[in-house]
């Protein structure tokens, strides 16, 4: 090859060098530059002159160079792909750059002279890797929160899920807090002002020495200025990254609690509200503290994801919690509390609704006085649950308190109850046991229209059921009641319950009915003690059905002996 030749082709390189956009370096072997392309020159903002004879740390110090790799190719020839990342002095919306690199040794006559890199910017693909990989994180987080919050139709327990959730994932302390609407018993806040109920505050363990010290006051009232009151008018997050203590006062309103949070060490808040498609029903309350960074935008529009999965829950809960109140004093309004028994008969209730609904059912219970210091005791179950099983009820209750008036026998009460019903045209049948006291003679008379039969707990600690002839069901027009009539002693109890207190899935009910008689409930003591402890050992606070029951015992001194025609139980 001639010089010529050699030289067209040396240019020809040197023109495909200079002119790619690759940034082509050629280091000696002390790793210190030759050459250095334009494409370089580009990137980093510095001028060829400047690099030449020099190390790249000594001109470029915020780029991290893999000098280690660069002597290993030196010293083995062999080719390797490095990575190099930093900043220049050329802005970049990504911050900090990163470039992929293969250097090569170079070698003239057999003598090594040094390495040449040439490398591709990869910037932009690692943001974009980044960016799906947050978006992956972002969105486990969301599907984690959907399982873990709102699990319950409880509100309480809702704004606690939530809490604890979002601590720590996304914060080291995290207050929820909703919109109060009805003021009970308290004055409503100051005009301009929205009050917020306090529902829980979630920290980490060594945090809570200094949440102890907020104090128990429930409600916080939110003036305009304030942030949290800017997220529920607005419907915006408002971030205070390394907040002031101005700023960290309009997160946390009450002034002494911005000392508090100083102490545990809060840097940054964030407040995300909680949106429904109609309002906006609360706030989460979010902090980093110590060494925790600062929240990003990433962060952001996580915390709103799950702010708004989690006010979904949230508003449900409480419209829930709202209805089942509002349903249960419709229950009580109809239920009504019994008439007062006579003196020698004492008499308590308790009505718990089932934990699977709202709705009102068709459970009830009664005493009633009648002449001659004898007491009725009526316990029913309409069939079904509902506002119609409940209005039922009402007209049910309505009819036997009419016909206990006329002085007829408990089977004949039945019959008449029976035939009234079928009159009237209700469309739902019901059982119900009837139970009349006489304390002059000491006994109880009975009648059953398809119900369980009482439990009778005796003062010297033995039950029994009481054994009645079957009848069928008020509002079939079928009749045939019996009565049973027993002797019933002073300090006994007499126990009446709706299917709620006994029925259990996969059990059959006349075993569960005979299990009563196996739990060492005692006549002594009060009554009302007496049922708590019954719902306790059988419901732990929940039920699948609603429970009603009705515990009536003779006062001591009232009875007189039993005649001889009457069953002992």
């Amino acid at each position: 090859m001639d010089g010529t030749q050699m030289s067209c082709e040396c240019g020809f390189l040197q023109g495909i060098i200079e002119g790619t956009s690759a940034p082509v370096v050629i280091l000696d072997r002390h790793l210190r530059h030759l050459y250095v392309n334009p494409a370089w020159c580009r990137v980093t903002g510095v001028p060829a002159a400047t690099f030449l004879g020099r190390k790249l740390g000594e001109v470029l110090p915020d780029v991290q160079t893999p000098d280690d790799v660069l002597i290993e190719v030196l010293a083995d020839g062999q080719p390797r792909e490095v990575t190099l990342n930093g900043t220049t002095r050329v802005p970049s919306p990504v911050g900090r750059r990163l470039w992929r690199a293969v250097f090569h040794r170079l070698e003239v006559q057999g003598h090594v002279v040094g390495v040449c890199g040439i490398s591709v910017e990869v910037s932009n693909l690692r943001q974009y890797l980044d960016d799906l990989e947050n978006a992956h994180q972002r969105l486990a987080l969301l599907d984690a929160a959907a399982t873990r919050v709102g699990t319950t139709l409880d509100l309480q327990a809702t704004c606690a899920e939530l809490a604890d959730f979002l601590a720590p994932a996304l914060a080291d302390v995290v207050g929820v807090g909703i919109v109060e609407e009805e003021f009970f018993g308290v004055p409503p806040p100051p005009p301009g002002m929205i009050r917020l109920r306090k529902m829980k505050l979630s920290a980490q363990p060594e945090l809570q020495r200094h949440l102890r010290e907020l104090g128990p006051d429930p409600y916080v009232d939110l003036p305009r200025g304030s942030a949290p009151r800017r997220c529920i008018d607005s419907g915006r997050p408002w971030l205070a990254n390394l907040a002031s203590d101005e700023l960290l006062h309009k997160a946390v309103v009450e002034p002494e609690h911005v000392r508090l949070f100083r102490a545990a060490g809060v840097h940054s808040v964030l407040i995300v509200p909680l949106p429904t498609a109609s309002r906006c029903v609360g706030i989460a309350l979010m902090m980093r503290i110590g060494a925790s960074p600062p929240f990003s935008e990433d962060d952001i529009l996580t915390a709103q994801g799950v702010a708004a999965r989690a006010s979904v829950s949230i508003d449900s809960a409480h419209r829930y919690s709202r209805e089942h109140t509002m349903t249960l004093e419709l229950q009580r309004a109809l239920l009504s509390e019994p008439d007062s028994p006579h003196p020698s008969v004492e008499v308590a209730t308790r009505y718990l609704p089932s934990g699977r609904s709202v709705l009102v059912g068709g459970d009830w219970y009664d005493s009633i006085a009648l002449p001659d210091c004898r007491t009725l005791l009526v316990m029913g179950d309409v069939m079904g649950h509902g506002f119609q099983a409940a209005v039922a009820m009402s007209q049910y209750r309505s009819v036997l308190r009419t016909v206990a008036a006329s002085g007829m026998p408990v089977d004949a009460m039945l019959g008449e109850a029976d035939r009234r019903a079928a009159r009237i045209g209700l469309d739902r049948v019901a059982t119900c046991l009837l139970v009349l006291m006489d304390p002059q003679a000491g006994t109880c008379a009975a009648a059953t229209a398809g119900h369980l039969p009482p439990l009778v707990i005796r003062p010297n600690g033995s039950t029994g059921l009481m054994s009645l002839p079957a009848g069928p069901p008020i509002g079939t027009e079928l009749g045939a009641y019996e009565m049973t009539t027993f002797a019933f002693e002073p300090g006994s109890v007499l126990l009446l319950y709706t299917d709620g207190l006994v029925e259990q899935r996969g059990v059959d009910i006349d075993d569960s009915v005979r299990a009563l008689t196996t739990l060492g409930l005692s006549a002594d003591g009060s009554l009302e003690d007496l049922l708590d402890t019954l719902l306790t050992q059988l419901t732990n606070g929940m039920c699948e059905d609603d429970i009603a029951l009705l515990a009536a015992r003779l006062s001591p001194g009232h009875a007189s002996r039993p005649h001889a025609s009457e069953v002992h139980v």
